[in-house]
């Protein structure tokens, strides 16, 4: 049985989860969000983090853009934050 990961260890993997989507989009708003807020994060916020993590791209990216409704599971303040997208920086 693999020994449960510490919490800085989760906050790595999430980062670095967050940041390799598989499009330039998705990391942006992954990776972005991950950036700006995750220093304040304790264990709820990241669990959080770690099931968004788990959704479709596709959906997230809706769910931020308010373009779809977000499932209760996931509503909240953290939502709030994301749909705010004020953290995308993208380079010119």
């Amino acid at each position: 049985m693999p020994e449960a990961l510490t919490f800085p260890a989760r906050l790595a993997r999430a980062k670095f989860r967050a940041w390799h989507r598989g499009t330039r989009e998705a990391d942006y708003i992954f990776g972005g969000f991950f950036d700006r807020y995750s220093a304040g994060w304790e264990a709820a916020e990241l669990a959080w983090f770690e099931a968004l993590l788990d959704e479709d791209d596709v959906d997230v990216m809706a769910w931020a853009m308010q373009t779809q409704p977000v499932p209760p599971k996931f509503q909240g303040k953290q939502i709030e934050l994301m749909q705010r997208l004020d953290y995308v920086d993208i380079p010119r």
